[in-house]
């Protein structure tokens, strides 16, 4: 997350996780509403301490002017915990504290919580020898629970006051056509037909970088969303190591390469 985290008070801390997620439109206009993504706000323990966390995704080109320009951050931030108040019916006190630390838990406890299901961890490379850490490639996820459809956050207005805060997007007003890339997976098994590994080759002609996917393995299936453009989902023919899973793109075929060791079978 670039933001850092912000800390309200209910009866007890508040956390917002808030990062960038390229999925989530940016604002038609300078005076238009600005869409959020969220997860589900869930209560946390540490240190004998209790205290609420939710995840707050926004597109990469509104986290950006906030960080140029302060004044458009604190109307950000202001932005943010009226959402929260209103969608998940808190109420939060006007004192919070931006901290120094960019993440409270782990990313990938960040990425269950917006995802709705078990993140895996897979290392990226390109063939272009940039090598691509996880967040490239990995995005903040869907949102879930008290917030499970994209809304927008409306400025308010001394003259509209009844205007709501936030607007939901229906899914006609984010249409997403998707169409499945061509591919081939194979097993590939050592002298004793037993399964060694899973290779996945993936043609994908509109895309130019890597990091335009979003990228889901879990030891069953496999996942690939390029949003706007192609979703692939996969069952496995064999149980998979996700830790050691790899991927790699190779920018000339525009062709996506995945690799996954098969975990032994029990006896």
């Amino acid at each position: 997350p670039r933001l850092g985290l912000l800390q309200g008070v209910v009866a007890e801390p508040l956390f917002v996780n808030v990062c960038s997620w390229k999925r989530v439109p940016a604002p038609q206009g300078p005076s238009d509403p600005t869409p959020v993504s969220a997860g589900p706000l869930e209560a946390a323990s540490g240190g004998g301490d209790r205290y609420s966390i939710i995840d707050i995704a926004y597109n990469p080109d509104v986290l950006q002017r906030g960080e140029e320009n302060p004044e458009k951050m604190q109307h950000l931030i202001h932005l943010t915990l009226k959402f929260v108040e209103e969608r998940c019916n808190l109420i939060l006190s006007d004192v919070y504290t931006i901290e120094s630390f960019k993440l409270k838990g782990s990313l990938e406890t960040m990425q269950q919580r917006l995802k709705g299901r078990q993140m895996p961890t897979p290392h990226l490379s390109q063939n272009t020898k940039k090598e691509l850490t996880l967040d490239e490639l990995l995005h903040a996820m869907e949102a879930e629970d008290c917030s499970n459809a994209p809304v927008l956050l409306k400025e308010e207005s001394a003259t509209q006051s009844e205007v709501p805060l936030i607007e939901e997007i229906t899914s006609t007003e984010m249409p997403e056509k998707l169409s499945t890339p061509v591919y081939e997976i194979i097993t590939v098994k050592d002298a004793n037909k037993n399964p060694l590994k899973i290779e996945l080759r993936i043609e994908l002609p509109k895309v130019s970088s890597v990091s335009e996917c979003d990228l889901s393995i879990s030891k069953d299936d496999i996942i690939i969303e390029v949003p706007e453009k192609y979703k692939l989902q996969l069952e496995l023919p064999e149980l998979v190591d996700e830790e050691t899973t790899t991927a790699v793109f190779h920018k000339g075929k525009r062709v996506l390469f995945i690799s996954a060791s098969c975990q032994a079978r029990s006896l």
